[in-house]
């Protein structure tokens, strides 16, 4: 997809999940960029407004969160950034019936890159800080709503993750996910 509006997307081996390059435009004062574009966003699949604008800041090398996703009616898109310093963000399909189903696509993230992710509804997400400092920007498509919030086991061998440093920090609620089972079909949406 063309860059015209400041975006341009990148599709990835999961369907709806695409690289986000973000464009800059600078000069001597300094730059400008375009972090969302409803036009850009909807033509990806993104529906409705932003429902919320979320930040995160992450003190530690090494931290591992996640992988989180909402179920239905809450199930989200969700594009996210990172403004200050560098993640592996990670993005696990968990949607019933899809052709990538326990797939999942890596790659870094950083305020160098200027690359963000468009993550579709179904898919668990998670990322380990690769520098200290990290801040780390969301931008949702359906509230936050805990009854519907679940999540992966960052260290299940079923997922096939590797995560690039030693583990320094990962919160209790992550910890306690539990690892998938032979009957876990994925999430209907």
């Amino acid at each position: 997809m063309s860059g015209q509006n400041g975006l341009v997307a990148k599709p990835t081996a999961i369907s709806g999940l695409y690289v986000i390059e973000r464009i800059k435009r600078g000069d001597q004062r300094g730059f400008f960029e375009r972090i969302f574009c409803a036009d850009t966003m909807q033509s990806l699949g993104w529906e409705g407004q932003i429902a919320q604008i979320n930040h995160s800041f992450t003190a530690q090398q090494g931290t591992v969160r996640g992988l989180h996703y909402q179920l239905t009616p809450y199930a989200e898109s969700k594009l996210v950034s990172c403004f200050a310093g560098a993640v592996w963000d990670v993005v696990v399909d968990v949607r019933h019936g899809s052709s990538s189903f326990l797939q999942h696509v890596a790659i870094e993230l950083s305020a160098q890159n200027q690359t963000s992710l468009l993550i579709p509804p179904g898919c668990a997400h998670g990322f380990q800080t690769l520098t200290d400092k990290v801040d780390m920007f969301y931008c949702h498509s359906a509230k936050y709503a805990p009854d519907y919030e679940a999540g992966l086991n960052a260290f299940d061998t079923r997922l096939g993750l590797t995560w690039p440093l030693s583990v320094t920090q990962r919160s209790e609620r992550d910890n306690a996910f539990a690892f998938l089972t032979e009957n876990f079909e994925g999430v209907k949406l």
